[in-house]
């Protein structure tokens, strides 16, 4: 259980004001702990929470990463591994900084927080000139004022909802292209969310691995705000955010709502949202997708891909709603099934041809390099339709240093 000691405490300097910090200082050790929180308030200005063990679930490490804090202090000797579990998730999902401290000389541990991204360690004991000047590093890096809670007041990103007519369509292929696309081209916040439950594919597509999931911001939509999704997501290397889905199979009874809150919230933080629906078409009944959403409706020739795809449109059609365009995945010239053909199951042409090439997608699961960023039919395809939306033209084929498998 995460224990407060002293839940916030306002803290004025004995010297000239500085930047006022939300800080929390979390480690077992009393008399440490205790020690450090007096140092620190004898220079620094703002509040300071004090915590007397280290998150012991999922919802207690949620609760203190949502918290807003703009450093995180952490013991390192008392609990070593939940230490550096608290380090590893406060440096992935959150954006508070994050100052270790230790009495003992430990260089493995010290090591492991390194890896982590740790900048800061306290020595104990050491001098308040010290402390000071470690803290006054964090912020001159921008580490409290760079990292500011998103907006909630903020327009509604665009959203991007990639639905399949059939499974084995290639959803996942192209909703993950598409988003690292998005993400390295605009320069804009881009996220992407698996929503292929239970069984969804997004994060071993981009090689990524996260602690938390889907589930986990559906179960807890009711308090689900822009701070608690920061910290249920990963990062890939291309910038792009991802809500993956679990890693095991688990009991699914989500409500609409929840679906809706999700969405909502996503898209008051982030300017593109891209959803791996995969053959959920309950998510297009959630109120956040509107005028300024897309879906891309994915299909291949085969008569029941292009049977389903064409009640799909009709559906559509009757009912009205965001912009539906339609992508032909794995194209090839068919003779059994010409153009002529596809348009008319179709109702209309479609927007986008995905070339056919198993090989490239097979080369992109063992090199970890997107097929945005190759020089093929494939990749080029793809580049083209996250053009459309971002209006970019920039030439991206030979950018290779974006690994799928970075992380």
């Amino acid at each position: 259980m995460l224990g407060v000691v002293i839940s916030t405490r306002t803290i004025k300097p004995n010297v000239s004001a500085r930047t006022a910090l939300a800080m929390a200082i979390i480690g077992p050790n009393f008399l440490v702990r205790s020690e450090l929180s007096r140092a620190i308030a004898g220079f620094q200005s703002g509040h300071i929470s004090e915590f007397s063990s280290f998150p012991g679930n999922f919802e207690e490490m949620t609760n203190l990463l949502s918290n807003g804090y703009d450093i995180l202090i952490i013991e390192l000797d008392s609990e070593p591994g939940p230490a550096l579990s608290l380090i590893e998730n406060a440096l992935e999902h959150c954006s508070s900084a994050v100052v270790v401290y230790s009495v003992q000389n430990n260089p493995e541990m010290m090591v492991q927080c390194m890896r982590a991204g740790v900048r800061e360690f306290l020595q104990l004991p050491c001098s308040s000139e010290s402390i000071e000047e470690a803290l006054a590093r964090v912020v001159s890096r921008g580490s409290s004022a760079g990292m500011e809670s998103m907006e909630t007041g903020k327009p509604n990103g665009g959203l991007f909802v990639f639905l399949s007519a059939k499974g084995g369509a290639g959803v996942t292929t192209l909703a993950c292209n598409f988003a690292v696309c998005l993400a390295s081209e605009s320069a804009k916040n881009s996220l992407l969310i698996d929503l292929n439950l239970p069984l969804g594919d997004a994060a071993i597509n981009l090689g990524v691995k996260s602690s938390y999931s889907t589930i986990d911001a559906l179960q807890n939509s009711s308090r689900l705000d822009c701070k608690l999704l920061e910290t249920l997501l990963v990062r890939h290397s291309s910038g792009l955010a991802v809500l993956a889905s679990p890693t095991d199979i688990q009991p699914e009874q989500v409500s609409n709502d929840a679906f809706d809150k999700l969405l909502t919230v996503a898209r008051k933080a982030f300017d593109y949202v891209v959803v791996d629906a995969g053959l959920r078409q309950d998510v297009l009944r959630s109120v956040s997708i509107g005028e300024c959403s897309t879906i891309y409706l994915v299909t291949q020739v085969g008569i029941p891909e292009l049977r389903n795809a064409n009640r799909f449109i009709s559906q559509c059609a009757q009912s009205g709603g965001p912009k539906l365009e339609i992508v032909i995945n794995r194209y090839e010239k068919n003779l059994e099934i010409s153009d002529d053909s596809i348009n008319k199951a179709l109702t209309r042409p479609p927007q986008w041809r995905i070339p056919n090439n198993f090989r490239a997608v097979r080369q992109m699961q063992k090199t970890g390099t997107p097929l945005v960023f190759e020089d093929t039919a494939i990749g080029g395809s793809i580049r083209e339709m996250a053009r459309a939306v971002t209006g970019k033209t920039v030439e991206v084929s030979k950018r290779k240093g974006f690994r799928l498998f970075g992380n």
